[in-house]
C-alpha cells in the first residue's frame, strides 16, 4: 500500500486508488501521515481540524472521524488498525506501507550525492524521477493548521530546490538551448526566485543571445526593486558583469562557480 500526498491525497492498494470525500477525515489522515509513526496529540489534531474555532463537542467529533478513518484504511485479512490510540493522542503505523513524499525526498538526496560526484547524468535521472511523483499541488485544500501548513511550505521548498538542481545539472550537460523556454516560464511563474533568472541568463548567453540575457537581468532588477525594494543578489550582479565582459568562464559553469565562490 502507498499513501500519496504529492497532489490530491489518495491511498493506492493493489493498483486501485481510494480517495476520502469527507474533508475532516482527509485532514486527519494528512496530519497523521505527516507525523507517521509518531504520536499526534488530541490538541494538535483539534487545531488542524478546526483552528481556533474548536466546537464544544470536539472530542466526540474527533472520535467519530478516527472511527471513519479506521474503516477507510481497513484492509481484508489485516485484523490490526493502522491508526492506534497512544496517549496523549493517536499514531498512524506505517508498517510496510510507503509514503510518496519520502520517496521524493530520497530521490532528491540521491541526486544531490550524484551532483557532488559531478555525475550529472545520474543526477538528472534522480531529479526527474523525484518530480515525476508530483500529481499537482500537495494538500492544497487542507492547509488549515500548523502541522500541514508547515509541512507544505517545507515540501514546496524542497521541490523548488529540486527543479533548480535539475536545471543546473542539465546545463552542465550542455542542454542550455532546450532549457530556455522552460526557464522563461519559470521566471514568469516565480518572479522573485532569483536562481531562475541566473539560470536563464546563463542559458541565453551560452546560446549566443547576450542581449536577451542582459534584458533578463533588467527585468529581474525591475521586478525585485518594485516588489521588494531590493537590488538583485550578488550572484546575479556578478553574472551580469561577467556577461558584459564576455567572460570565457561562463561557458564552463563549474569553473565560473568555483571562481565566484573564492572571490
Amino acid at each position: 500500500m502507498r499513501y500519496e500526498i504529492l497532489g490530491p491525497l489518495r491511498v493506492v492498494d493493489g493498483g486501485a486508488s481510494s480517495f476520502i470525500s469527507a474533508r475532516k477525515v482527509e485532514t486527519l489522515l494528512a496530519t497523521l501521515l505527516i507525523r507517521s509513526d509518531q504520536v499526534v496529540s488530541i490538541e494538535q489534531l483539534e487545531t488542524e481540524l478546526w483552528g481556533d474555532k474548536t466546537p464544544r463537542r470536539a472530542i466526540a467529533a474527533l472520535h467519530v472521524y478516527i472511527s471513519q478513518l479506521r474503516k477507510f484504511l481497513a484492509r481484508e485479512g489485516s485484523p490490526d488498525s493502522a491508526v492506534v490510540t497512544r496517549p496523549p493522542g493517536y499514531l498512524l503505523r506505517m508498517g510496510d506501507a510507503e509514503l510518496d513524499f519520502q520517496i521524493f525526498e530520497r530521490y532528491v538526496q540521491l541526486g544531490r550525492a550524484h551532483v557532488r560526484r559531478h555525475d550529472h547524468e545520474q543526477a538528472v535521472t534522480c531529479f526527474e524521477d523525484a518530480l515525476a511523483l508530483w500529481r499537482g499541488p500537495a494538500l492544497e485544500d487542507l492547509r488549515t493548521g500548523p502541522i500541514i501548513e508547515g509541512f507544505v511550505i517545507w515540501l514546496n521548498e524542497v521541490r523548488m530546490e529540486c527543479i533548480e538542481m535539475l536545471i543546473d545539472s542539465q546545463m552542465e550537460l550542455g542542454r542550455h538551448r532546450e532549457l530556455i523556454g522552460r526557464l522563461y516560464a519559470l521566471v514568469m511563474e516565480y518572479p522573485l526566485r532569483e536562481t531562475f533568472y541566473r539560470q536563464l541568463m546563463l542559458a541565453l548567453y551560452r546560446a549566443e543571445r547576450q542581449g536577451d540575457a542582459l534584458q533578463v537581468y533588467q527585468r529581474a532588477r525591475a521586478t525585485l526593486t518594485k516588489e521588494l525594494g531590493l537590488e538583485p543578489c550578488k550572484a546575479l550582479q556578478e553574472l551580469h558583469s561577467s556577461i558584459l565582459l564576455a567572460d570565457d568562464r561562463l561557458m564552463d559553469m563549474c569553473a565560473y562557480e568555483s571562481t565566484a565562490q573564492s572571490a
